[in-house]
């Protein structure tokens, strides 16, 4: 029998953040306190690497947020990801200040190699963290409120929604390839010295980055699964098997799409804030549609419409594009098409559904197995 919480959650949805939640305190010990020759230690590397790998869960979360649960097939999830890690960059690059090449107390080394004169006006308030962290869930969120008005008022569906979102992340990404348009350009942002006054080089600095980072994926998990075991998940759940039903009954179809949306574009963008101080950079290749596109393949891969799973495919996806990168990366893009081939023809559920299943399986043959009974005597 499943155990029930107060809020509608299921007991088992908390297994994954309760391991998060061990893994931000584990993580940190074992980069700092540990001894390198132990086989608990891990290097500043590795936690930087499973950072980033958290990082690419928490984007896979918030894209299955609206595909498993919605329907809705985005195919440029990546620019609110970007949004939100140029958010970030830009509050690592006003923390440089006077130690810049060019040693200009304001404008970053781009502005000054580019002859700019003064700051632009967006780039006000960004040296206030508080100021950066507030734009990091505001300035993806406010970009889905008004595509989604619009796309989800006109009722537009399908792979004609899918199109669009992949032309929106295709714009931004010419867009912000733009010199004059103050973001660095092709080069995007980098060089950054700190974060909240700490050397973000610092082992204690990059495991600190590590466990915000789960900490922020547990409580993002933690507020999907409440989303979609409330009664709007339900509605949520029921106009992604019959639209056109859950409109008819009277629900205001929109709204519920809406609302998935941009609170999905907010969990996107703080995935991308997260991810700019680990790897040391964001440029708009972080716009490309492969990199969306990366993305579904993750929420496939795990499990659509499961939330964990989306997690499990991210990571297990960006460890064997590790591990093919390195040894034979001129192979990679062909086993990411493979993979997914194969998951959609023969892992329909994906992992979890395959693990799922075989669990099921073992279930009911144990219950069909005879107890063994003793034999009465004659």
């Amino acid at each position: 029998m499943r155990m029930v919480l107060p809020g509608g959650l299921d007991r088992s949805k908390l297994v994954l953040p309760i391991l998060l939640l061990a893994a931000a305190v584990y993580v940190p010990v074992a980069v700092l306190l540990i001894p390198e020759g132990s086989p608990f230690a891990l290097s500043v590397h590795s936690a930087g690497l499973f950072g980033k790998y958290l990082c690419y869960a928490l984007l896979a979360l918030a894209l299955d947020l609206v595909w498993g649960y919605c329907g809705i097939l985005s195919l440029g999830h990546g620019a609110f990801f970007a949004l939100g890690g140029y958010a970030m960059g830009m509050y690592l690059m006003r923390q440089i200040g006077p130690r810049g090449v060019y040693g200009h107390p304001v404008l970053p080394d781009f502005m000054v190699f580019l002859n700019w004169q003064e700051l632009p006006w967006y780039w006000y308030g960004f040296n206030h963290f508080p100021f950066a962290a507030l734009m990091v869930l505001l300035v993806p969120g406010l970009l889905a409120f008004a595509f989604g008005w619009f796309a989800f008022r006109s009722r537009v569906t399908g792979v004609y929604l899918s199109i669009i979102t992949q032309a929106l992340t295709f714009a931004l990404l010419l867009a912000f390839f733009r010199n004059d348009m103050g973001f660095g350009g092709n080069n995007g942002l980098t060089d950054f010295k700190e974060i909240l006054g700490f050397e973000l080089q610092a082992p204690g600095t990059r495991a600190a980055l590590f466990a915000a980072t789960a900490l922020a994926l547990a409580l993002c998990y933690l507020l999907a699964a409440w989303v979609v075991s409330s009664k709007a998940g339900k509605v949520m759940t029921a106009l992604r098997d019959a639209e056109s039903r859950v409109r008819f009954l009277g629900y205001d179809v929109e709204r519920y799409k809406l609302f998935a949306w941009t609170l999905s574009a907010m969990m996107a963008g703080l995935a991308g804030a997260l991810y700019v101080p680990q790897v040391g950079i964001i440029n708009p290749g972080e716009f490309a549609p492969a990199a969306s596109i990366e993305a579904v393949i993750w929420v496939a891969v795990g499990g659509r419409g499961t939330l964990t799973g989306a997690v499990i495919g991210a990571v297990m996806v960006n460890f064997g594009k590790s591990w093919f990168t390195s040894a034979m990366p001129e192979f990679w893009l062909f086993a990411l098409g493979g993979l997914f081939v194969l998951v959609t023809l023969y892992l329909p559920r994906g992992v979890l559904g395959l693990v799922s299943d075989l669990w099921s399986r073992a279930e009911s043959h144990r219950r069909r197995r005879p107890d063994d009974v003793p034999q009465a005597s004659p």
